[in-house]
C-alpha cells in the first residue's frame, strides 16, 4: 500500500509522539481525540517535542512547519473514513480498545488496516471485534516515538502475511527497525523487560539488598542504561503491574507472579513520576549510616589492597574489616565477602556479619574508586541472580520459536536503550558461567523459571560457547 494517509486516535504523549513520526516521515495526519480540550492537549504535545527537536538543531523552522501542517486535528472519527491505516494509542483497557475498532470497522474503507500500539492486550481479542481480522495488526512504538528506533509489528494468527509485511515496511519508511513477532502477552521488550524488573522487586522485598544498592548494580555492574526502580518509576507502576498481570494469565510462570510490594505500591497511590512519589520521591532518600573503618585486611585481590594502602590504610591481619574478594566461604563477624562486577563491589552479609563491618566496607570501597552493593549471601547476590535470569528468559524466547537472536537483540538495544542484546551479553559472560549461575539460582530458589533452559544446558554440554546462527 502506499500508506498516503495515516489516522492516529488518541493524542496523549505516545500518541502525539506517533502522528509526529509519520508526520516526519511525509505521510498526512488525522489526529483524533474526544474533545476539543483533549485536542488542545495533543496539539500541545506535538508543538513541544517539534519545538525541541527545532531548538536542538535537529529541525529547521520550514521542516516543522510542514511537519504540523501534514497532521489534521479533529474530534470526528468519521474523518478517518479514507485512511489507509489507523492506529490507536488510547488507554490499555480491552473493552474501550475493542469497542473502538468494532467501530473503526464500519467506517473506514475495506482496504484500511487497523492497527493497536497496545503494549501488552491480546491482538487476537481486537481482531475479533472487526469483519476484518485479517488486517488488524499490532503496532507497538516506544517513547519518546519520534526518537526510538524500534517498532514491533505483531500479527495474529489471521492477520494475513502481506499485511504484516506492508506494516513492517511502512515502519523501515518511518526511519525505524521493525522486530515482527506473534501476539504473546508482552511481545519481546515488555516480556523480558517486565519480569526483570519484577524480580528487582522481589529481591528488594525480601531484604537482599536496598533499592538504590540494586539500581546501582545493574546500571554500574552491567552497564545498563537505568536501575530497575528508576525505570519503573518512569514506567509507572500501575503499567508495570498490570503487564504482570497481563503476563501471568497467559503462561501461569512462577516468573510472572506480580510482586506483593509493587501490588502495595500501585493500592496506595505511589505510582512513579505520574503521582510524584514511587519507589523514588521520599523525603528521607539518601540519608546513611555511617561507620568509618580504621585498619583493613584484604584477601584475594592485590589491586584492592594497593588502592587502599595508597589511599592511607595500612593492611593488618588485626583489622576493623576483612575483605574477602571472591570465594563462596560463608561470612561472618568482622569478615565481608566481596564481588567485583564492573564499577560495583557487591558486599555479601550474613546474620552473622557485624553492621559496623558491612558499614566500613561500604566506605572502604568507596575509597578504592567502586560503588559498594550490600547485600545478603545468597545465590547470585543482586547482579548475577537479576541478570541470568532475565537472559535465561531470552533463550527461553528464542528457544520456543518465538523470535529470533537478531531480533531479540535488536529488540532490547533499540526499545530499551541496552549497549549490547541479551545474547551479545551472554555469549561475552560465557554460556557456561551463566548455565551454572542458573543451577545456583534454582538450587537455593527452588523456582521452575530460574532452571536454566534446556537449550542453554544442552549448549554447554555440547562444548559450545556461542548459539548457532543460519
Amino acid at each position: 500500500m502506499a500508506f498516503e494517509m495515516v489516522g492516529v486516535v488518541g493524542l496523549g504523549t505516545m500518541g502525539a509522539g506517533i502522528a509526529e513520526v509519520f508526520a516526519r516521515a511525509g505521510i498526512q495526519v488525522a489526529g483524533v481525540e474526544a474533545d476539543e480540550q483533549a485536542l488542545a492537549r495533543g496539539r500541545a504535545h506535538l508543538e513541544r517535542s517539534t519545538g525541541r527537536a527545532l531548538d536542538k538543531g535537529k529541525l529547521t523552522p520550514a521542516e516543522r512547519e510542514e511537519i504540523l501542517a501534514r497532521v489534521t486535528l479533529t474530534t470526528s472519527r468519521a474523518d478517518l473514513r479514507d485512511a489507509d491505516l489507523v492506529i490507536e494509542a488510547i488507554p490499555e483497557r480491552m473493552d474501550v480498545k475493542a469497542e473502538l475498532f468494532a467501530e473503526l470497522d464500519r467506517l473506514c474503507k475495506p482496504s484500511t488496516i487497523l492497527a493497536t500500539n497496545t503494549s501488552s492486550l491480546a491482538v487476537t481479542a481486537l481482531a475479533a471485534a472487526t469483519g476484518r481480522p485479517d488486517r488488524v495488526v499490532g503496532m507497538h512504538f516506544f517513547n519518546p516515538a519520534p526518537v526510538m528506533g524500534l517498532v514491533e509489528v505483531v500479527g495474529t494468527v489471521v492477520t494475513d502475511p502481506g499485511v504484516r509485511a506492508e506494516v513492517a515496511d511502512l515502519a523501515v519508511r518511518l526511519g525505524k527497525t521493525p522486530v515482527e513477532v506473534d501476539d504473546r502477552a508482552g511481545f519481546v521488550v515488555n516480556r523480558l523487560l517486565l519480569p526483570y524488573l519484577n524480580h528487582a522487586v522481589t529481591l528488594l522485598d525480601h531484604g537482599v539488598a536496598g533499592r538504590d544498592d540494586i539500581d546501582n548494580a545493574m546500571k554500574l555492574g552491567v552497564g545498563l542504561p537505568m536501575g530497575p526502580f528508576h525505570l519503573l518509576d518512569l514506567i509507572g507502576l500501575d503499567t508495570a503491574y498490570e503487564i504482570m498481570n497481563v503476563l501471568f494469565d497467559e503462561s501461569r510462570s512462577d516468573r510472572h507472579v506480580p510482586s506483593p510490594l509493587l501490588r502495595s505500591y500501585v493500592a496506595a497511590g505511589l505510582l512513579g513520576r505520574k503521582s510524584g512519589r514511587g519507589f523514588y520521591g521520599d523525603p528521607g532518600d539518601g540519608q546513611q549510616e555511617k561507620a568509618p573503618a580504621r585498619t583493613v585486611h584484604v584477601v584475594g585481590s592485590r589491586e584492592l589492597a594497593d588502592r587502599l594502602e595508597a589511599a592511607g590504610f595500612k593492611d593488618t591481619e588485626d583489622a576493623d574489616v576483612v575483605l574477602q574478594v571472591g570465594g563462596s566461604t560463608p561470612v561472618s563477624g568482622r569478615t565481608v565477602r566481596v564481588q567485583l562486577k564492573g564499577q560495583v563491589a557487591e558486599l555479601a552479609t550474613s546474620v552473622l556479619t557485624e553492621q559496623e563491618a558491612v558499614l566500613g566496607a561500604r566506605d572502604l570501597l568507596k575509597i578504592a574508586g567502586y560503588t559498594p552493593v550490600p547485600c545478603k549471601d545468597r545465590a547470585g547476590l543482586v547482579v548475577d541472580a537479576l541478570l541470568y535470569c532475565h537472559l535465561n528468559d531470552a533463550v527461553r524466547m528464542y528457544e520456543s520459536g518465538y523470535a529470533s537472536i537478531e531480533d531479540i537483540d535488536a529488540a532490547m538495544r533499540l526499545g530499551c536503550g541496552y549497549v549490547v542484546g541479551p545474547f551479545e551479553l551472554l555469549e561475552s559472560i560465557g554460556l557456561a558461567k551463566v548455565r551454572d549461575g542458573l543451577r545456583d539460582l534454582h538450587a537455593e530458589w527452588r523456582s521452575p523459571s530460574s532452571a536454566p533452559a534446556p537449550l542453554l544446558d544442552k549448549l554447554v554440554t555440547a562444548g559450545l560457547n556461542r548459539f548457532p546462527r543460519p
